[in-house]
């Protein structure tokens, strides 16, 4: 089965592969296929490129600097770049504290947040986890009360990716005790140089630090940082974690992670013989394929409900769910096609900084990738939880 698209979206994606392969620089290009840290500083290069050509933030509406792409073209227009080997998005702002913005947020919130998130000025976490507070996101117990002109905020979040590099922070907070949990929480949004703010590092089992601890002690925020309503936070939450769900299938991604795997499976000799002469081989590779294929199916099923009711449905969970389990089998199979090349890499650099000196250079990074993977179908809302949205929805 071979997907195919009208003409302009297959001139679209050209013309998006042709600026791609153009603009990106080839050390960026050659650390993102790598699997190794893409710099902060690269990361906010590509950015003020897409931002030159008027493509950065790919699904805001052009009314708040955005292309105003339609959900084909930022399908497309996600693939290709992915596929190519540039740095994804960070989420954080463009694609979930972004859409709430302009949801829930005042005039001046949009004026203020949207541009300076649109150009990275402003690089975000998300603090919604706490210790017991994971996938059960209402149970969380930091609090905020409100003191003249101020919020003050106590409490702990955990397993804030980026908080090391963000200086910018959007959070859930407890504001109200007195009924049902999900009634009580709001959503803040402030920078993190406050007084009484301590991140410490988060170092996961492939040795790199990515997530960290956050502390708040007694940190004063201004009465402007509410977003929306007070109390209404788990209204906003649900709207953005819709956004984030729909990001995590990259199936660009994939498709790169798919043609590496087969190029490697074509060089690389057991027995005398490429890998992918070997039916055993050849049999998960195509399965894995299927599945990608079928991924891209419902994707795109999601998109013309997107398209006629103007917010993804109960498809985003789908993809999140198959879109993190095929990442996953990308990275096992490259372990296996690797062997035991697949399994040293240098501990004291961590994630995809390793100098290993032995075996092809494709196995370098594999095994803290593989780790790193490991996490894909808990963040977002575990794959349980988002079976179980699934057969709700159903009436199951």
């Amino acid at each position: 089965m071979e997907l195919q698209y009208p003409a302009h979206v297959r001139a679209f994606a050209d013309e998006v592969r042709a600026f791609t392969r153009g603009n990106l620089p080839a050390e960026t290009r050659e650390r993102v296929i790598r699997n190794l840290r893409v710099t902060r500083d690269q990361q906010i290069d590509w950015q003020r490129k897409l931002c030159e050509r008027g493509w950065a933030c790919p699904a805001w509406p052009k009314e708040y600097g955005g292309p105003g792409f339609t959900p084909l073209q930022r399908h497309v227009f996600d693939n290709v770049t992915q596929e190519e080997g540039a740095p994804a998005a960070i989420p954080f702002g463009e694609s979930m504290i972004a859409p709430v913005i302009m949801a829930a947020g005042s005039a001046e919130q949009k004026a203020y947040y949207l541009p300076k998130i649109r150009t990275m000025e402003y690089f975000f976490c998300q603090g919604f986890s706490e210790p017991g507070s994971g996938s059960d996101l209402a149970s969380l117990r930091t609090s905020a009360k409100l003191e003249g002109d101020e919020w003050v905020i106590n409490g702990q979040k955990m397993w804030t990716s980026m908080a090391h590099h963000a200086n910018m922070i959007f959070m859930l907070v407890r504001t109200d005790s007195s009924g049902k949990p999900q009634e009580g929480i709001t959503m803040l949004v402030f920078s993190l140089d406050r007084p009484g703010i301590t991140i410490r590092p988060i170092i996961t089992m492939d040795e790199g630090h990515h997530t960290n601890e956050v502390f708040f002690d007694n940190v004063r925020v201004p009465k402007s940082a509410l977003i929306g309503e007070a109390n209404k936070g788990w209204n906003y939450a649900k709207l953005l974690l819709g956004h984030e769900r729909t990001t995590i299938a990259r199936i660009g991604q994939s498709r790169r992670q798919l043609r590496i795997l087969k190029d490697y499976a074509a060089s690389e000799l057991e027995d005398g013989a490429p890998l992918i002469a070997q039916q055993r081989w050849r049999d998960r590779i195509a399965a894995v394929e299927i599945e990608l294929m079928a991924l891209e199916v419902t994707a795109l099923r999601s998109i013309a409900i997107q398209e006629e009711k103007g917010a993804p449905g109960v498809e985003a969970n789908l993809l999140k769910v198959k879109g993190s389990e095929i990442q996953q089998k990308m990275t096992e199979l490259l372990m296996d096609a690797a062997g035991p090349y697949a399994i040293p890499f240098d501990e004291e650099h961590g994630f995809g900084q390793t100098n290993q000196s032995i075996g092809p250079d494709l196995a370098a990074s594999l095994a803290p990738n593989y780790l790193s993977t490991r996490v894909v179908t808990i963040y977002g809302g575990s794959n349980e939880i988002q079976r179980n949205i699934v057969a709700k929805t159903l009436g199951l």
